[in-house]
């Protein structure tokens, strides 16, 4: 007799996965963006978020057909940029500031085989001090990115 049994589960085929620290201002803008389409309720699509990208995250890529991430950005232009990613060794795996291409790179290493296509969505934003509201200006370029990414969605999932 077992004393456990494993139960294994496919994946979701997109994985939507916000990181930033909601206690920052419009750091929190990724997290803030997941939590209104989880509201959709897509079951092909799993939502995840964290404060920071982790070399454990390679797990979360594994049987995705696609991958978005999605982050706040002091630096890239309003409202959002939209960029593909592509696996590259820069050396962030070994801090707590992993990059996307990082992350994409350990999971090649991790698993042996090319990662699942992924793209990363920078959110504008402009105020990251702890215990700061949400700016104005980043609550716009959060609108303008929902409606984006609700398009990427939609398309990859056959979402009506």
């Amino acid at each position: 007799m077992a004393l456990w049994s494993v139960v294994l589960t496919k994946p979701a085929p997109l994985l939507l996965f916000a990181y930033g620290n909601p206690g920052r201002g419009d750091d929190a803008l990724g997290p803030l963006l997941l939590e209104a389409l989880e509201a959709e309720g897509w079951p092909q699509i799993e939502c995840q978020t964290d404060m920071q990208l982790q070399v454990e995250h390679v797990t979360d890529l594994l049987g995705r057909e696609a991958v978005l991430l999605l982050a706040a950005d002091v630096s890239c232009q309003a409202p959002y940029v939209w960029q593909s990613l592509n696996a590259q060794h820069d050396g962030s795996y070994t801090s707590h500031a992993m990059t996307p291409a990082a992350l994409l790179q350990a999971f090649q290493q991790v698993y042996g085989q090319t990662p699942p296509p992924a793209e990363l969505v920078r959110i504008r934003g402009l105020s990251f001090e702890l215990g700061d509201e949400l700016s104005p200006q980043a609550a716009s370029h959060l609108v303008a990115a929902i409606a984006q990414v609700k398009v990427w969605c939609q398309q990859r999932a056959y979402i009506p």
